[in-house]
């Protein structure tokens, strides 16, 4: 395994552990919706996070394989896994309030 499968390797586990917890707080959310309005309101963001990290996770396994395997596709999966982690950065990169 070269360095990019390495570095392809970490985002892959970094990001399905983080979609993983995330799934669990969703289903504790929804159970404890009805207690807290407060947690009604961030429910959708929730939501929103979680399968922004899923869907980096899903785009990174299939980048994983395919340079494990040299797949001739291998590099437009590694461009979308980078695009993919630009975007999740972009949006929870600080500024002007939403």
């Amino acid at each position: 395994m070269g360095p990019l499968g390495f570095l392809t390797g970490i985002v892959l586990g970094s990001a399905a552990s983080i979609a993983l917890v995330l799934v669990m707080v969703v289903v504790i959310f929804a159970l404890t919706a009805g207690a807290q309005a407060a947690i009604g309101r961030e429910y959708p963001e929730l939501l929103a996070t979680a399968g922004l990290f899923a869907l980096l996770a899903a785009v990174a396994g299939t980048a994983f394989i395919g340079l494990q395997r040299e797949r001739p596709w291998r590099w437009i999966a590694q461009a979308a896994m980078w695009m993919a982690l630009s975007g999740i950065a972009w949006y929870y990169w600080p500024g002007p309030a939403r």
